[in-house]
């Protein structure tokens, strides 16, 4: 049996046979420790195969996946020929080098799920619940499953990005920047368990019809219809579904999840006030969508909170009950999945739907207050104009050139349109939409522009960075002193922050992150995407439990 070397570097990684240098040549132990670590991944397959038919599990081996036949492997993207199928990843040697052996492992789980087409990894993959984060997960709508476990738990998570018309010297003076930050820190809820400024919108209507529930005194360019972008700078404003699902929700969700709306919460969710740097090679797109050198921007990331939580849970329990029924299983207890035609998955698709909804009015009315707090700042001349809004974990039905209507997953994962695509939005059909593609605090950001070579991953490119280690050995391994140096705490280029101690977003500090210009670099490498514009943080604004 003969195996490619990014073949061998991960049945090693997966058996923890730390050899692989990424360099040219193996030498003669490593060749002798390859093929051990081969035959060990042989017999621990054979044992899983063993379990699973002593306890009456099917087991699949999903070997004829559909690929674009102009796919071409290169310095960074590889086809990995795991035992229950094909999985294409996108990333630098270097990167993949770096990856945790449990991302295959994971990966493998994954492809045991029956009739599945294609799945991918962002440079940026890391450990999730279930399916990892940086997945893209492919089935034909005929014969489709559906996976809460390759959606994500906040369901519709996402970034959002406002352009002001302000220049970063306006916010020269660390002085000006912490009054910024005090005054969103008033108009924003973000600690654990405060209550939103919403209490007069009515959920249902969110939940129902997304962005065109809200009042219109909550769309600040509604009376501007010429120069609106609320409505139509996003990558979707509202989605369909049977609204009878609603029926069934329980009391106490409709309550947090009404409580919460406009709350930024925790974990890595953020405000982060930025300045632009263009990209000169795509200096015309970015004037095209109205950005200039020096801009002042906002970034938001937060989901659909409560909901979309009380969603994933519900949907979670009640499909691994119809998995039991229907025989289904994979070696991870915490994988759920059922065929797109079944009752626990129809009623999954109209709930994620309306967690969809919750969340791109969520991050709406986040900016909405960051926007009050600006206005108060800077005055009411200060404008913040929607360049984009778009999720990163959900799943839907989406058209490919040679297959028809295929049925896409997305966890960590980022949708990026070329220009003249169908499914742009109208403003961008020309030139393509923003990708919008955070950092970590203290490190920049990066607003992109999908290339046509993107077709091979389904145009999904990273989400982020990327974690390289869990938020408790973050706490035990990087010093508070360690994070205030990142974000140069006491310099005239200080990146301002909400919280008065660091030690209660220590988890978030930038050690606990990837380098985000390596995946960058992957991601253009690859021909997926190009950048538009870097954006580095002037001050950033985060939740603490």
């Amino acid at each position: 049996m003969f195996l490619t070397r990014l073949e061998e570097q991960v049945i090693i990684r997966i058996y923890d046979v730390r050899i692989v240098k990424c360099n040219d040549t193996f030498g003669a132990k490593a060749v002798d420790d390859k093929s051990a670590a081969f035959l060990f991944f042989q017999i621990i397959w054979c044992k899983t195969l063993s379990i699973y038919m002593k306890k009456g599990i099917p087991h699949y081996m999903n070997t004829q996946h559909t690929h674009n036949s102009s796919f071409q492997e290169g310095p960074y993207s590889h086809v990995m020929k795991l035992p229950a199928g094909d999985l294409t990843v996108y990333a630098s040697p270097q990167l993949f080098s770096s990856f945790d052996y449990k991302v295959f492992e994971m990966a493998n789980n994954n492809l045991q799920i029956p009739g599945i087409r294609y799945m991918g990894y962002t440079p940026d993959v890391h450990v999730g619940v279930g399916t990892c984060i940086g997945t893209t997960a492919v089935w034909g709508m005929e014969d489709g499953y559906v996976s809460p476990s390759i959606v994500g738990s906040d369901i519709g998570c996402g970034m959002r990005v406002h352009l002001t018309n302000l220049h970063k010297d306006v916010l020269k003076a660390t002085k000006l920047r912490r009054k910024l930050v005090k005054v969103i820190d008033k108009y924003l809820p973000m600690e654990a368990h405060q209550r939103g400024h919403y209490s007069d919108i009515r959920l249902e209507h969110i939940v129902r019809k997304g962005l065109h529930g809200l009042p219109n005194k909550y769309i600040p360019d509604s009376y501007t219809p010429k120069k609106s972008t609320s409505l139509t700078h996003v990558e979707h404003s509202k989605f369909s579904f049977d609204e009878e699902v609603l029926n069934l929700v329980e009391d106490r969700t409709w309550h947090r999840a009404h409580r919460q709306l406009g709350t930024l919460g925790g974990g890595n969710h953020f405000v982060e006030i930025q300045a632009i740097e263009i990209a000169e090679e795509n200096r015309e797109t970015a004037e095209a969508w109205g950005m200039f050198d020096g801009q002042v921007a906002v970034m938001i990331h937060s989901g659909s909170r409560a909901w979309g939580g009380a969603v994933s849970q519900a949907s979670s329990s009640a499909m691994a009950k119809a998995m039991a029924r229907l025989g289904l299983g994979s070696s991870d207890p915490r994988l759920v999945f059922a065929p797109l035609d079944h009752p626990e998955a129809v009623h999954y698709v109209h709930m994620m739907y309306s967690a969809l909804n919750y969340a791109v009015v969520n991050r709406h009315l986040i900016a909405y207050s960051v926007r009050e707090a600006f206005r108060d700042v800077f005055g009411t001349k200060c404008e913040l104009r929607t360049l984009y809004d778009l999720m990163h974990n959900y799943a839907w039905e989406e058209s490919h050139p040679d297959q028809g209507s295929v049925f896409v997953h997305r966890k960590g994962a980022t949708r990026a349109l070329p220009a003249g695509h169908p499914d742009n939005p109208r403003p961008y059909q020309a030139t393509g939409h923003p990708a919008l593609i955070p950092g970590s605090m203290g490190t920049a950001s990066y607003i992109m522009v999908g290339m046509p070579g993107g077709q091979d991953n389904y145009h999904s490119i990273c989400h982020g960075a990327g974690r390289i280690r869990s938020r408790s050995a973050t706490k035990r391994l990087v010093s508070v002193d360690d994070f205030a140096g990142a974000l140069g705490i006491g310099t005239d280029d200080e990146i301002v922050v909400n919280q008065a101690s660091l030690e209660s977003i220590l988890d978030e500090s930038p050690q606990a992150y990837k380098n985000v210009d390596d995946i960058i670099e992957s991601v253009t490498g690859a021909g997926l995407a190009a950048v538009v514009a870097k954006c580095k943080p002037l001050a950033a604004l985060k939740g603490a439990k």
